[in-house]
């Protein structure tokens, strides 16, 4: 069995030679220095299982040591394992601010060290096990179906066709995982007009933007046709979001990339023409559904969702999309629409 690869920075000669000992009778192995500077060389360079670090050292101490290893993505994901003093102890909130792990206060049993130093390696060996990511963008979905798997509270649930899961300003108390169906998201205005702000159909996750603050959910989800949801409760999926800096800076990422999509969506509804608004809507909530059509039609997205995504009246829609038939962009069969050209689609929807 390969031995885990522990960093070991400590400047003071005889504690870090006492500690060296001690892990490699533990079967771990152990790569040591000195001072701040050579540590974050060797973690960049080994790329260590797990960095135990003291907090005042010279040149560069360990909160600076964290917060450049935490910021470079070769090493942002190792956990991090402070050695403090009682007198650090401000030091150390500072430290599990910047998301440090664990920390330990000098003097300590080693025993204990070793303890702390066992659960964060079994902790990240799950993570590794259980949520590896693809170099594809969007795969963090692989990470959710893992968080799914590994929330020991998990169950699903079967939703009717127009039923609600859950509305707006509800407690927000589970993560949803779309194992079959569809799932569409509507935010009302003050007039009472529901507009859709996001489909989801198998494979994606939602519920989340309402996991941090209130909690509440800030829109209202309705399946589109018998839909069938894992439902993570918020408890297990925040408490691996704690205790994973990995998987939060991907989830951070995730949450990001949503919200700069959102802001491109929110400019394109206030400044691009109906149709460049439909083409874009056709590219990016009717070409996923490729591959999920059925012989009822099920997977077709109404007329009136289209429109609401676009934000025109579905009478505005409709002509646009006699236009694109007659242009050849797209066809319909029956409800469902299917796109022919989608390069010219694409490029109509930026306006050329």
């Amino acid at each position: 069995m390969k031995k885990a690869k522990i960093l070991l920075i400590e400047d003071e000669a005889d504690a870090r030679l006492g500690l060296l000992e001690f892990l490699e009778l533990a079967n771990y192995k152990v790569l040591e220095a000195s001072n701040g500077k050579d540590g974050i060389a060797l973690a960049r360079m080994e790329k260590p299982d797990l960095i135990i670090s003291d907090v005042k050292m010279p040149e560069i101490d360990g909160l600076n040591v964290l917060r450049i290893l935490s910021k470079d993505p070769l090493t942002a994901g190792i956990p991090f394992i402070f050695l403090s003093g009682l007198d650090e102890l401000s030091d150390i909130r500072t430290g599990m601010n910047l998301g440090a792990d664990d920390y330990v206060v000098k003097p300590f049993n080693p025993q204990d060290l070793l303890e702390i130093v066992r659960v964060r390696l079994e902790r990240l060996s799950l993570i590794r096990n259980g949520l590896e990511m693809t170099e594809a963008s969007g795969e963090l979905l692989k990470d959710i179906e893992s968080l799914k798997n590994l929330a020991s509270e998990k169950k699903e649930k079967i939703y009717a066709k127009k039923e609600h899961i859950y509305r707006e300003d509800d407690v927000a108390n589970f993560l949803y995982f779309v194992q079959s169906g569809r799932v569409k998201c509507v935010k009302t205005d003050s007039y009472g007009k529901d507009y859709v702000t996001e489909l989801y159909h198998s494979g994606d996750f939602f519920g989340h933007l309402g996991m941090f603050d209130q909690p509440e959910y800030h829109d209202t989800a309705i399946a589109m046709e018998a839909t069938t949801l894992s439902l993570i409760p918020r408890t297990e999926f925040m408490t691996l979001v704690r205790r994973s800096r990995d998987l939060s800076e991907r989830y951070i990422e995730h949450l990001s990339h949503l919200l700069r999509t959102k802001e491109n969506r929110l400019l394109q509804l206030a400044y691009a023409p109906v149709r460049e608004r439909v083409a874009d809507a056709l590219i990016n909530y009717v070409q996923p559904l490729k591959g999920l059509r059925k012989k009822d039609g099920g997977s077709t997205i109404s007329r009136e969702d289209l429109a609401s995504i676009v934000g025109t009246t579905k009478e505005s829609l409709v002509r646009m999309l006699s236009e694109f038939k007659r242009e050849g962009l797209i066809k319909s069969e029956g409800r469902e629409i299917i796109i022919v050209d989608e390069p010219r689609l694409k490029r109509t929807a930026i306006g050329f």
